[in-house]
């Protein structure tokens, strides 16, 4: 078994069996679109709410899934043993990937299948696949946002700082209320923020427009940005250890 392949299974055997931790996480975006959701369930817009929610699900498994786990897996003896071998910290930040991907799919799917059950919102194929598409790319960025978050906030800090982050995050990107409905100002902070490029990408999946092409971009150097982070943080945690 390869090096890679071994944190992949690793990755996916150690939440698999915390269902307490992952179960919610994933649950938590298709009961807020039946709390909430639901009541846009008719015309044009239940597509572009649904699109919202699938993106949102997304971003709460970057977080919590990862975001908490890295923080408070930090001072575990096993985490110290793991960062003492050779393989470097990129293999396992590629199985974290790939695990967060998995995890946020299913929490999107839910949510897909309570809008098609509970609401009667479904997608055409072709909506489908493309919105799916853009959930794999969105959770690029999430997951190196929510992996940085692991490397910089405390074990003890990191919950408060994730909602801190998470839940204005979630706002500021147009996910809960449409953006024209923002505030003036609060509208024109939401573009310098990544939920709402990964917004405009699902809202143009299950739309009749284009793809903006400066959402890929300001995702691609959000990614990029969040990836430095996390390096960062990786770098002064084991100086910091290990000196």
């Amino acid at each position: 078994m390869t090096v890679l392949a071994a944190n992949l299974s690793f990755a996916f055997k150690r939440l698999i069996r915390l269902p307490g931790f992952w179960i919610p996480t994933i649950l938590f975006p298709a009961m807020l679109y039946g709390f909430f959701g639901m009541r846009a369930s008719e015309g044009p817009i239940a597509a572009y709410v649904l699109a919202s929610f699938a993106v949102y699900g997304v971003l709460g498994v970057a977080f919590f899934q990862f975001g908490v786990s890295i923080a408070e897996d930090r001072r575990s003896a096993f985490a110290l043993w793991q960062r003492t071998l050779p393989a470097g910290p990129l293999k396992p930040w590629i199985a974290q990937l790939v695990t967060a991907t998995a995890f946020a799919m299913a929490a999107v799917l839910l949510v897909l299948a309570t809008a098609q059950v509970l609401a009667g919102v479904r997608l055409d194929p072709d909506a489908l696949w493309r919105l799916l598409g853009v959930c794999l790319i969105a959770g690029v960025p999430a997951t190196f946002m929510g992996t940085a978050l692991g490397y910089w906030a405390g074990s003890r800090s990191v919950v408060g700082v994730a909602n801190l982050v998470y839940l204005p995050l979630a706002y500021l990107g147009g996910l809960w209320v449409p953006p024209a409905s923002l505030p003036a100002a609060v509208e024109a902070v939401s573009f310098f923020t990544p939920t709402r490029h990964m917004g405009e990408l699902a809202w143009a999946a299950v739309g009749d427009h284009p793809f903006p092409q400066e959402s890929v971009i300001a995702l691609a150097a959000f990614s990029a940005g969040f990836f430095a982070l996390t390096w960062l943080g990786h770098r002064r945690d084991r100086h910091a250890r290990f000196g």
